[in-house]
């Protein structure tokens, strides 16, 4: 379970690198990126003539090219209905049966499923069967969204650069106001989001080092910020890091707890959040407080 962008196919990769298949095939399926008309075809092959334009022969599907080994069910809260069931008899006898065919054959797949949609409540709205609901929910694992985990960006942001040094750019830094500002930004497009935007700044760079004014301008809270001429960079960026942690405060509260919590989402200590709540009189009734 994960939004989209969090890494969930690579943790699926993962699972399979470390487990005794890691010799055998790894195959990722975007249930929704699949015409409905062709998914059963795709996962379960079919046989000769079993429709207009069928292959001579028929063709293997996923799960047979998969067999000893695992298969990626990427976006199945997506699957068609119809189709959810054939799913579960698949998982429950662990035969499979080409479109158009009449014999069976035995498959040993592991099944990874993924989700960025709530599954428990397509169920409720009968869009989802409940059986099959019960036959995936073995393990269960969230990947949290990269808001909620910003320790994570700076290494993430480590690997990026080391990745496009290897292919074309010579860029081995970032600044601190920089990265100051990716860490503040909530990255509703997670992982994927934050690599697109290293991948720009690297691109805009003309130097060794990401600086501030190479980030795009979508993530860049300085558009919002009215600018003076007669102001520094760091007055604009303190002025934006002021603006980030009163809305911050003002939506999770101003308890002991509810400052625990902000903290956490702006990704610092309590103790630096309560210095930068008394550096920039966020406790004054002015602010809320």
């Amino acid at each position: 379970m994960g939004e989209s962008g969090t890494g969930k196919e690579l943790f699926a990769q993962a699972i399979h690198n470390r487990s005794n298949r890691r010799e055998r095939p790894f195959i990722p399926v975007n249930c929704a990126a699949i015409p409905s008309a062709l998914l059963e075809s795709e996962l379960f092959g079919y046989e000769e003539g079993s429709f207009t334009h069928a292959k001579k022969g028929g063709k293997m599907g996923l799960f047979e090219l998969a067999n000893d080994g695992t298969i990626f069910l990427d976006e199945v809260g997506d699957m068609p209905f119809e189709l959810q069931a054939k799913l579960l008899r698949v998982l429950q006898e662990q035969k499979i049966r080409r479109v158009g065919g009449t014999e069976e054959k035995d498959i040993n797949v592991r099944v990874i499923a993924a989700t960025n949609r709530d599954l428990e409540q397509l169920v409720f709205k009968n869009r989802f069967r409940q059986d099959l609901f019960y036959r995936l929910n073995v393990i269960r694992i969230e990947i949290p969204p990269l808001r909620e985990r910003r320790e994570d960006i700076p290494k993430l942001i480590d690997k990026f650069l080391r990745s496009s040094s290897r292919n074309v750019f010579a860029i081995d830094s970032i600044d601190e106001e920089a990265m100051k500002l990716l860490q503040s930004y909530d990255w509703p497009g997670n992982v994927r989001e934050l690599k697109n935007a290293i991948d720009y700044a690297v691109c805009m760079a003309d130097g060794r080092e990401i600086q501030l004014c190479h980030l795009p301008k979508w993530i860049s809270k300085l558009e919002t910020v009215p600018i003076r001429t007669n102001r520094t960079l760091r007055e604009v960026i303190e002025e934006a890091e002021r603006k980030l942690i009163r809305e911050t405060l003002n939506r999770c509260g101003n308890g002991i707890e509810e400052k625990k919590k902000a903290a956490q989402e702006l990704g610092i200590s309590l103790a630096t959040l309560y210095n930068k709540i008394k550096k920039y009189h966020l406790d004054t009734e002015e602010d809320g407080f």
